[in-house]
């Protein structure tokens, strides 16, 4: 099977259920930007990290797919690869698991530290950028909304995360200084 396909070469890509959109539909811009979340988590992935923060960003590895999937299909009544409300209480366990392991935050921080703490803060950019833009698509199409949950979830998990992995190479957080 070749790589590319030339359906595409119009400006328009295909969405299951085999409907065709234009490449600058804001469902195609969501799910792209998950995409991009996906690849900058593999460039943290890259470095060494501890086996339970890999065992987890690898997971989420996989649940990002499962967020593209479900926004590639916007027929709501097809349940097939749909976020659910257990990958939301998943993140939320990780959560309250790290934040058991840091100090309670007084001060806004600053991303930095460890290269792949200030990758995970980079990445969790990213990933506010397309809960955003899945809002946006949300005022324009139907949507499941545990993939909104679902992303602010994640933006949570990765700055608990990066400030984790910090804390475990022995670099303090970096205080904002108004």
């Amino acid at each position: 099977m070749k790589i590319y396909t030339k359906t595409g070469d119009d400006g328009n890509t295909g969405l299951q259920g085999n409907l065709r959109i234009s490449k600058s539909h804001p469902r195609i811009i969501s799910y792209g930007t998950v995409d991009e979340a996906n690849a900058a988590l593999g460039i943290v992935l890259a470095n060494s990290l501890d086996d339970d923060i890999v065992k987890i960003l690898t997971e989420i590895q996989n649940d990002l797919f499962l967020v593209g999937a479900d926004l590639s299909n916007s027929n709501l009544n097809d349940m097939k690869n749909r976020v659910s409300l257990d990958k939301i209480e998943k993140l939320e366990q990780y959560i309250d698991q790290f934040e058991s392991e840091l100090p309670p935050l007084t001060n806004f921080i600053l991303p930095g530290g460890d290269i792949s703490a200030a990758q995970l803060h980079y990445v969790r950019t990213v990933v506010r950028r397309a809960e955003t833009l899945v809002v946006k698509l949300s005022e324009k199409d139907e949507i499941n909304a545990n993939c909104i949950k679902y992303l602010n979830r994640l933006s949570d998990l990765f700055f608990v995360m990066g400030r984790l992995i910090n804390k475990r190479k022995n670099n303090p957080d970096i205080l904002w200084k108004p």
